[in-house]
């Protein structure tokens, strides 16, 4: 069989990978005389790593990131109280292989956002689905998931993801009904699924945005006794950046 046929062949098994890998391989087995069973192991190889990328790809765009934030571009010189320590804890994703909740706690500014989804990120390129909200987004799609008819629908489509991110939990207050929701989301994660929250509010004054205070404790109770969680203070880091840049223009 020619190089043509074989490509044309991958093209239409949609076996890309092996396709971008194909003419390097035959070079590199012609120069380096390896064996047939060494040259089809590089092609399946290739195949793979191909496969499992464009799943990260799918699996970030679904997660709907505001922004594509990564560990590796976390200022550790910013005078915030985390340590390399706990970025390393949240790194791991020990905690969501547990089923554990994340919870990231501390002022505007201080990065809980941007942690938030590098750790989202990296769980999608460690083959974990994940979703990414605000708690007022999940506040409103609930409504209209009730309103259309399609609530149920909804609910399944949530408990599907490996991870589900609420950021800026305690912008608004919950009503009863939407408070309830949350308690039975945050249950039904509590078995092979986790859960992540960014909040200004330590988990002791969700009481402030969640009057009821029967489903206000059952929140308390299934979070504070679980989950990893990372108290952050500091300046804000928009101040920080702000100097630094004016510190660059002034030595520039």
């Amino acid at each position: 069989m020619s190089t043509a046929i074989a490509k044309n062949h991958m093209a239409e098994m949609n076996m890309l990978g092996m396709l971008s890998a194909l003419d390097k391989t035959i070079a590199d087995a012609t120069r380096d005389k390896i064996s047939y069973s060494e040259f089809v192991d590089i092609l399946l190889q290739a195949e793979t790593d191909h496969r499992q990328e464009r799943k990260a790809v799918n699996r970030i765009k679904a997660a709907k990131f505001t922004v594509r934030s990564a560990f590796e571009d976390f200022d550790f010189t910013a005078e915030r109280s985390i340590t390399k320590a706990q970025i390393k804890e949240i790194y791991t994703l020990g905690w969501l292989n547990d089923a554990r909740p994340l919870l990231l706690i501390g002022q505007t500014g201080v990065g809980k956002t941007f942690i938030a989804q590098a750790v989202g990120l990296h769980a999608c390129e460690n083959g974990k689905s994940v979703l990414y909200m605000s708690i007022t987004a999940l506040q409103e799609n609930l409504a209209i998931a009730r309103s259309s008819g399609n609530y149920l629908r909804y609910r399944a489509k949530l408990a599907k993801f490996d991870l589900i991110i609420f950021d800026e939990m305690g912008m608004r207050k919950f009503t009863a009904t939407e408070a309830q929701d949350l308690c039975e989301i945050i249950e039904e994660r509590s078995i092979d699924k986790s859960i992540a929250f960014t909040s200004q509010l330590p988990v002791a004054h969700w009481n402030e945005v969640i009057p009821d205070a029967v489903i206000f404790d059952a929140i308390r109770d299934r979070l504070e006794h679980s989950a990893l969680t990372i108290n952050i203070t500091g300046p804000t880091y928009r101040g920080v950046k702000a100097r630094k840049l004016a510190s660059k223009k002034k030595d520039a």
